[in-house]
C-alpha cells in the first residue's frame, strides 16, 4: 500500500492484482461487508481472505461497483457460504435477474462469471453505511454505464474502482460498439476533482493519496485517447487478450485469434485498427509488442502467462 495512503481502522483492502479486482472489507459493529469480490477463477481465494478476516463473524453484506467479471465474480461464492445481503446498481437489476450475459459484458470480453443473485439496488445520490462511515454512491459512466464509486466525505475516502487509477482508469467499453463513453469518462473524472478526496481506493493498484496527481495524469491519457480513438481501441485489444491469457496460464495463438472473431468487444476493438482480412497481422504486432514488455512469452504458437497472477 502507498506510504502515505491513510485508511480508517473499519476499512481493509485485500489488494488483488489485474485479474482480480481489489476488495475492500467493511467491518462494524452492526454488520461486515464487502466491496466488489474478484474474478471467477480467485473465488475460493476470495472466499479465504474473508473467512481469515472475518473469524467467526459472517460477511454480511456485498456491494458491488458495476458488474464486470473481475468485480462481481465471487459473489456467487460467497453467498453460498454466508447468507449475505447483495447491492448491484440499478440500473444493471433486470440483466442480472434475467442473467443476460451479453448485456453484463461477460460474452462480449470471453469472460466468465458464475450466476449469482441480489437483494437490493444502489443509485447514485444514494446513501450507505459501510464501516460505521457513511458514503454517498455517485454515478461513474465511461468505463462501464452502470458503474458507481462510494464516497465518504468524513473519511474524505473514494472507491473509484476503474474511474480513476493510480495510473489512468479502466478501457472505456462504450466507446468499441461507437456508443461514445470519452465524454462521460470527462465528466466523472471533473466530478472527483469537485470532491474532498484524501485517499483512493482504486479497483486496480494500491489505494494512495495525491489525488490530484492522479487526476492530471488520467485527464492527459484520455485527451490522447480521445485525439486518436484507434490507441484506445489497442490497449482495449491488449488488455483483453492479457486479461484472458491471465485466467488461463497458456493459450495457443489461434485461440486469441477466435476470440478477436467471436468475442464481440474483441472484434469491436479489432475493427477500429484494421479490416478484419488484415487481423493476422494485427494479432501478430500486438503479440510482439506484448512479449518484448515482458508481459507474455512466447513459445511456437503458445502463449504463456508471467509467473504472478
Amino acid at each position: 500500500m502507498n506510504a502515505v495512503a491513510k485508511l480508517p481502522p473499519t476499512i481493509r483492502v485485500f489488494e488483488r492484482g489485474w485479474l482480480s479486482s481489489n476488495n475492500v472489507l467493511c467491518v462494524d459493529d452492526a454488520r461486515a461487508a464487502i466491496v466488489d469480490t474478484g474474478y471467477a477463477t480467485h473465488a475460493a481465494q476470495t472466499v479465504a481472505l474473508v473467512r481469515h478476516a472475518l473469524g467467526a463473524r459472517s460477511l454480511d453484506l456485498i456491494v458491488n461497483t458495476h458488474l464486470h467479471s473481475d468485480h462481481c465474480g465471487g459473489n456467487a461464492p460467497l453467498q453460498a457460504q454466508w447468507p449475505c445481503a447483495t447491492l448491484i446498481p440499478a440500473s444493471a437489476a433486470h440483466a442480472v435477474r434475467d442473467w443476460d450475459e451479453a448485456r453484463l459484458t461477460f460474452r462480449a470480453t470471453g469472460q466468465t462469471c458464475e450466476r449469482f443473485g441480489f437483494t437490493g439496488t444502489l443509485s447514485p445520490g444514494e446513501r450507505l453505511t459501510l464501516g460505521g462511515l457513511d458514503w454517498r454512491a455517485i454515478g461513474a459512466p465511461g468505463h462501464d454505464p452502470d458503474s458507481l464509486m462510494l464516497y465518504c466525505a468524513d473519511a474524505r475516502l473514494l472507491i473509484s474502482a476503474d474511474a480513476l487509477w493510480e495510473n489512468g482508469f479502466g478501457v472505456t467499453f462504450p466507446e468499441l460498439d461507437g456508443a461514445g463513453g470519452f465524454a462521460e469518462q470527462q465528466a466523472v473524472l471533473e466530478a472527483i476533482a469537485r470532491l474532498d478526496v484524501g485517499t483512493v481506493i482504486p479497483g486496480h493498484g494500491a489505494p494512495f493519496a495525491g489525488v490530484g496527481p492522479a487526476l492530471e495524469r488520467a485527464f492527459a491519457r484520455l485527451a490522447s485517447l480521445r485525439a486518436d480513438p484507434t490507441r484506445h481501441a489497442k490497449y482495449a485489444l491488449k488488455a483483453l487478450i492479457m486479461f484472458k491469457l491471465m485466467e488461463l496460464r497458456e493459450m495457443r495463438v489461434d485461440a486469441v485469434a477466435a476470440m478477436l472473431r467471436d468475442a464481440p468487444a474483441l472484434r469491436a476493438a479489432a475493427l477500429l485498427l484494421a479490416p478484419e482480412g488484415q487481423w493476422p497481422a494485427l494479432l501478430r504486432d500486438l503479440l510482439d509488442e506484448l512479449a518484448r514488455r515482458g508481459a507474455l512469452a512466447v513459445d511456437g504458437d503458445r502463449l504463456i502467462a508471467p509467473a504472478h497472477p
